[in-house]
């Protein structure tokens, strides 16, 4: 089973057992933590589609890290003006493990809307 996330502005394909880093959130390492922003949940077989969010469908995850990414180098130049800006940024991340995926039962009346 697998369920499309939405958390910080971006969306993620997840199975249980995988680990991803997505953008920082507040909380502790080793605390589980509610993602319920569930847009899609589906199997080999068939696939629940919210509008925007599946209605009762939760995933589980566990902390594992907290960290920063590379960093992303920004040089800005104007040719021939005497200009150039050297700058960098590294954003910050929370590396999770998917443990679980809520989903309510996929009945006949989710299949015939879609």
């Amino acid at each position: 089973m697998y369920a499309v996330i939405k958390t910080g502005g971006k969306q993620y394909k997840v199975v249980a057992g995988e680990k991803l880093n997505i953008e920082q959130i507040p909380a502790d390492i080793g605390a589980t933590i509610t993602l319920d922003q569930v847009l899609a949940v589906g199997d080999s077989q068939q696939i629940s589609l919210g509008t925007p969010l599946v209605s009762g469908a939760t995933v589980q995850a566990t902390v594992l890290a907290h960290g920063r990414h590379d960093k992303v180098k920004i040089f800005k130049m104007r040719r021939r003006k005497h200009y150039q800006k050297r700058q960098g940024h590294r954003q910050n991340y929370t590396r999770i493990e998917i443990s679980r995926i809520d989903a309510p039962v996929m009945g006949s009346s989710e299949a015939a809307a879609a």
